[in-house]
């Protein structure tokens, strides 16, 4: 058995705790370098070691994996894209040479999420440090075909994620956001750089008759290595708060992050949660 650590480059929320615990349950030991300013309190527990690095503070991420001989790593968690845009930019964060020299060559040209990440990524692995699938260590927290939850969507939230699915995956095309809030085949609300509960949010203040249907996923080729869409309990929470009845996420490809936790809060909360199977020609939805 191979007895490298795993690193795990953490922000905040749910999912660094269940990754940290799946890759403990296969045998490796957990090495944490956490970007974000907070962290899960059951995190450090999990770890055999344990650290902490600003969020542009490249530099120390690869020394500690390095030191630490982890020579791959998952990175997962919560981290705000919202604070490049504090009016010192980049230097409000306090970059290292390295996440300087990474802005000045790539970032400073293009700020979209999938060239932020592809770039982190590159740089690590030129480092020795290769970024790995999100999803690998966590298998049962995947959203599977079907309608999970005891209420079943209705035809006309079954329509609007027809209707939807198609232009959801063209703003994956354009890398704009991963979700879309629809009710009666019309587009109430995109996510954009506020991330699916702002966006939900702000859908429910927009459509104040609720029964709205929220979708999210990534397009099919999505790069498992970073940023795969994750709805948690919180996700339903705000959904339920918002006027919304009905989510719809794509089947093997959404994080249901503590999933029989997620779908007992829908079912609580009166959601329809449908698992949907799509791939490249997709033009409907299925329920088991």
């Amino acid at each position: 058995m191979d007895d490298r650590p795993i690193g795990l480059i953490a922000g905040d929320g749910r999912l660094p705790v269940l990754e940290a615990a799946g890759i403990r349950a296969s045998g490796r030991r957990v090495v944490c370098v956490v970007i974000g300013e907070q962290n899960d309190p059951d995190l450090p527990g999990l770890c055999d070691a344990f650290a902490r690095a600003g969020v542009t503070r490249l530099g120390r991420w690869i020394k500690l994996l390095n030191r630490w001989g982890a020579q791959q790593a998952v990175m997962v968690g919560v981290v705000k894209k919202t604070r490049v845009y504090h009016p010192l930019g980049i230097l409000h964060s306090l970059p290292d040479l390295r996440a300087l020299r990474l802005w000045y060559r790539v970032l400073r040209h293009d700020r979209r999420s999938q060239t932020v990440l592809t770039a982190l990524a590159d740089e690590l692995q030129s480092q020795g440090v290769e970024l790995i699938d999100t999803t690998r260590y966590i298998p049962e927290h995947m959203a599977t075909p079907g309608v999970l939850t005891r209420r079943q969507p209705s035809a006309a939230q079954m329509a609007d994620i027809t209707f939807g699915w198609p232009i959801l995956m063209r703003m994956n095309d354009l890398d704009i956001g991963q979700a879309i809030a629809v009710k009666g085949r019309d587009v109430i609300a995109v996510e954009a750089i506020e991330g699916t509960d702002g966006m939900i949010q702000r859908a429910g203040g927009l459509c104040k008759s609720g029964g709205w249907v929220l979708i999210k996923g990534p397009r099919p080729d999505k790069d498992r290595r970073f940023d795969v869409p994750t709805v948690g309990v919180k996700t339903i929470e705000t959904l339920k708060a918002a006027g919304g009845s009905c989510l719809a996420v794509a089947a093997g490809s959404v994080i249901l992050a503590e999933k029989p936790s997620v779908i007992e809060a829908a079912d609580a909360a009166g959601i329809a949660l449908v698992g949907v199977e799509h791939d490249s020609s997709f033009s409907g939805a299925t329920t088991a």
